[in-house]
């Protein structure tokens, strides 16, 4: 059913962009409770996870999401942006 197979094709990627911004978030707010020794692993995985999360708004983005759920995902972009920023050295 092609219907289906859109819906598939939309839902994978958008699960993947609201599974990374959970645990992002996860990771910064852990870090400033992290162990010295692997704070370096911490903002490695915010970076993987932000990554991963705009390679798969990508993919949203060629199935045409509705408006409202483009700004959502836009929004949680904007968030691991925002993680990124914060661990970057000054």
């Amino acid at each position: 059913d092609k219907a289906k197979v859109e819906a598939t094709a939309l839902d994978v990627p958008v699960r993947l962009v609201k599974l990374c911004h959970e645990q992002s978030t996860a990771v910064n707010n852990f870090l400033p409770k992290c162990n010295p020794n692997i704070t370096s692993d911490a903002k490695v995985a915010i970076h993987l996870l932000a990554g991963s999360a705009r390679a798969a708004y990508q993919t949203v983005m060629v199935n045409k999401p509705p408006e409202a759920l483009n700004k959502e995902l836009q929004a949680l972009l904007k968030d691991m942006a925002a993680h990124e920023a914060s661990i970057l050295p000054q």
